[in-house]
Parts: structure tokens; sequence; C-alpha cells
């Protein structure tokens, strides 16, 4: 460990300055990192061989002064070994996705959460992003609607057409109403080829909430253009703060600026202001390597390439967005949501989600997902909200109410036994997605109306913690996912 795993880190540190590798008005220089990657992947490589041969001694075979330092021993190994592993990773893919030799062009969706798809939310403003030597830029900025809809549909994995039908190539505000990243990556990056021609090298993908989060560390953004005052009368604020950028971005444009075009305007001008300021290197360190990290593991960051290499990298981990892979737990749930309002109504629902491990039945385990769902918007929202955030009735929801296709997700080989809303069993879709069961049903909710959904997924061959994966909503994460709860067995059950 110390000769083959510290050393390398030791040398690593005294030559790179970590806080180079952050944005700046001059770009990067990748080439340090590049250097670091060959002793990073050594040091990873001697910490995860000593942490296998410690995993292999049986502990329970030893005197306890013996056994309980080496399980301690384990324990730091396990947390260094992640984090080397990671850290070795990142080092391998990111010089050449930052654009250390030449430029890189991503697609960039910028997920609206008032209108839920599965990854967050509809991807209302579009625009490329040009990383060169880490220089920031954008360019190309649009939106999807004005890109309407194609025909012929552009080709997606049969399986998950039938569960969230051809608009997922139909239309590029639908290309997320799946909940993997890589599907909608890859069929959005189609569509703007199809579109402009251009063959862009990957998608990224973050919410208004990611925007609070680069906020907080690089200070507010001066949104004075002449032209936004204009046609939002001078109504929105001039600069937005990490805390205002969200109720701005997801309510307040939509009673201030009524054409949805014009308000699609209003995000990407957001967004260029805010990634201008990220790219002058503005800002505390820290904070931005933090939020954009807490981005990450709450799915409000998302990132797919094109490069076969690079994408292997980063399907191991969370920000790849997968729902298969080594980035998912053996015994992994989800709950997403997409939205059958047709509207902006999302930003007035409050949900919470959790499990609920029921004692096994026939040597099998089985689990509960539980989404409550309660719409916020006042009594008279029908009335008192634009009938853009409404939809007016157009969909045939009633203005006010607002309308989600609920998707469950269970660990593979599972099975999804039966579904429930507000406690009274219910008929469901069934579907399969690459080996996991999917469940789904339509709930409706009227101003202040709470309901409950429960589906129960049984056959469980996994005996290991279960683990939740939702939707990123406007809410904080930890208001959505409840903990676990472990039902009170019999002995021998």
């Amino acid at each position: 460990m110390a000769k083959l795993g510290a050393a390398p880190l030791v040398s690593i540190f005294k030559t790179l300055d970590w806080k180079s590798l952050l944005p700046s008005e001059k770009g990067l220089n990748l080439r340090p990192l590049s250097a670091a990657q060959p002793r990073l992947s050594s040091a990873a490589q001697a910490v995860r061989q000593s942490s296998d041969r410690l995993n292999g001694i049986n502990a329970d075979r030893l005197m306890p002064q013996i056994s309980t330092p080496l399980i301690h021993a384990r324990e730091q190994l396990s947390s260094l070994r992640d984090g080397l592993d990671s850290a070795a990773d990142a080092a391998s893919v990111l010089p050449a996705m930052l654009g250390e030799q030449s430029s890189r062009r991503y697609l960039l969706l910028i997920q609206n959460n008032a209108e839920s798809r599965a990854t967050g939310g509809i991807p209302g403003a579009l625009a490329v992003l040009n990383i060169d030597k880490g220089k920031l830029s954008l360019d190309s900025q649009t939106s999807a609607s004005a890109m309407g809809a194609f025909n012929p549909v552009v080709a997606t994995d049969p399986e998950q057409t039938r569960i969230f039908s051809i608009r997922l190539g139909k239309f590029m505000q639908d290309v997320n109403l799946t909940p993997d990243f890589p599907t909608a990556a890859q069929t959005a990056r189609t569509m703007w080829k199809a579109e402009t021609g251009e063959q862009l090298d990957g998608v990224l993908s973050i919410d208004p909430i990611v925007l609070s989060y680069i906020l907080d560390a690089t200070g507010p953004v001066q949104v004075n253009d002449p032209h936004f005052r204009e046609f939002s009368h001078g109504s929105l604020p001039e600069e937005l703060t990490s805390k205002n950028v969200v109720p701005t971005l997801l309510s307040d444009v939509y009673s201030k600026i009524s054409e949805p075009e014009l308000q699609d305007v209003y995000f990407a001008g957001v967004a260029q202001e805010v990634f201008a300021k990220l790219s002058a290197g503005s800002g505390d360190t820290t904070k931005l390597i933090d939020g954009l990290s807490r981005g990450a593991s709450e799915g409000r960051v998302l990132l797919w390439s094109s490069k076969g290499e690079e994408e292997a990298v980063i399907s191991k981990y969370p920000l790849g967005g997968s729902i298969t892979g080594t980035s998912i737990s053996p015994a992994q749930f989800g709950a997403y949501f997409n939205d059958g309002t047709g509207a902006k109504m999302d930003y007035h629902v409050k949900r919470t989600v959790q499990l609920i491990e029921e004692c096994p039945a026939n040597g099998y385990s089985e689990v509960k997902v539980r989404i409550t769902s309660t719409n916020t918007a006042p009594k008279d929202a029908g009335t008192s909200l634009p009938a853009y955030v409404t939809g007016g009735g157009v969909f045939g929801v009633p203005a006010g109410s607002v309308q989600t296709n609920i998707i469950a997700y269970g660990p593979v080989q599972s099975n999804v036994e039966t579904a429930f809303v507000a406690g009274k069993k219910t008929g469901f879709a069934s579907y399969r997605h690459s080996g996991r069961p999917v469940g789904s049903v339509t709930l409706r909710l009227a101003p202040g109306e709470t309901q409950t959904v429960e589906f129960i997924f049984g056959k469980i061959v996994q005996h290991t913690e279960p683990k939740l994966s939702v939707t990123p909503t406007v809410q904080p994460l930890k208001d959505v996912v409840l903990d676990t709860v472990a039902a009170k067995c019999a002995p021998d059950a």
C-alpha cells in the first residue's frame, strides 16, 4: 500500500493544482491531469488488490484483537478504493471531453421540472455547449418546440417504445419519457443531426435547481437585456441568485411572459448568462465542486458521450443516468413521473416516495413502493393561474388539476404483483425493460387533493438492501425520498 498506492498519490498532489481544473477565461491546462492518469490508475490498482486480499480473510476465525482492526481497515480501504477508482476514471476521460486536443460540442438540454419527464423535466431550452481546452461557450440556442414533430420518427428501442409510446422518437420534448438517459441522449442527438446536420460529441442535461447550485458558488448574474425587459414588461428580476432562479424559471416566467416561444428565449438567455459566469472562473471553487457533485448525485446532472470508451466509464456512475449496468444496485427500485396534463402544473405538486420491505414469502423478498402526491395549487387554480400553466383543459384535464403517469421499476427477475390507488386495488400496465419489471398507473389530482399509489413487487431474489432512484423534482431530494421501512416479521419468516 505505502509503496504502490501512497507514493504515486503523494507525487500527484505535489504537482497537480486541482483548482486549475475549474473553468476560467483562459480555459484549462489539462496536461497535468493527463500526466497524472497513469499514477492514479497505478495507485487505484494497488489499493484494489490490497482491499481484495483483506476481504478474502475470514474474520470470524480470528481473535477479536485482530479481527476488529481488520474490519476497520477493510472499511477504510473500501472508501479509499471507491474514491481512487473514480479519480482514475475521471483522469482517463476528462481531458479529452474538456477539449484538450480538439474542441468538443455537446447538446445541452435544460430540463424544466415544472412539466415532469422521467429524468426530470421537459427539455424545453436547447443549446450547443462548446468546450475548447476547458473554455465554455454556448451557441445554437433554440427550443424543443421549435423543432416540431419528426416524420418519420426517430427509431428507438422497441421495448421502451411499448412502454412510453412512439413519442420518444417523435418530439424532442419527449425523448426523456424514459428514465434511461443514454436512450434519451442518443435520440436527442439523432434529432439534432436530422434538424441541423451537425453530429455532436455527446449530450449534457441540467435543470434550474443545478443552476441555483452554480449561482450559489459564482454569485448572481445580471439578466438585464432590454429585449428581455420588453417582453416580460419589466416584471422579472434583473438579477438572478441561487434563491430566486428556480421560482423565476419554473413559475414566474409563465405569469409574466405569455408567449411560449419567448419563455424559451428567456430560459436560454438565463443559461447563457450562467455559463458565461461559470466560464469566467468566478466564485468559490469548493462550492462549485460541491454543487455540481450534489447535482450529479441527485440525478440533475446527466452526461452521455458518443465515444464508446468514454461512455463505458461514464455509465459506471449515476452521472450516466442508466437504468442498467454497474451503477445500478442489484436491488434497485425506481419511481418516475411523466406529465399527462400537457402543462406546467408540476411546480405545484409535492411528492414523497418510500420503500417498505414486507415479510418474505416462499423464500422471496417483497417490497412495496409507496408514492404520495399532493396538488398544492390554489382551489381557484383553473382561473387564477395562466392557461399555459394549467393547460386550459386542452388535453382533457380540467384546468387546475394535474395528471401524471407514475412509473415504478423493480429489480431484475422480480414481478410487479399488484397496484393500489388510495388503498384500493387497481389495474395497471405491466412491462419489462432490460429485464426489470415496470408498472404504470395514471393519477389525476384536483387542487388540494392528495393520493397515494402503491406498487407491490414480489419474487425478488436479491437479498441486498433495496435502493431507490426517483425523478428529480422541484423539491429537495431529501424531502422526496423517505427512509426505507422494514416490516417486523416472525423469526422464521
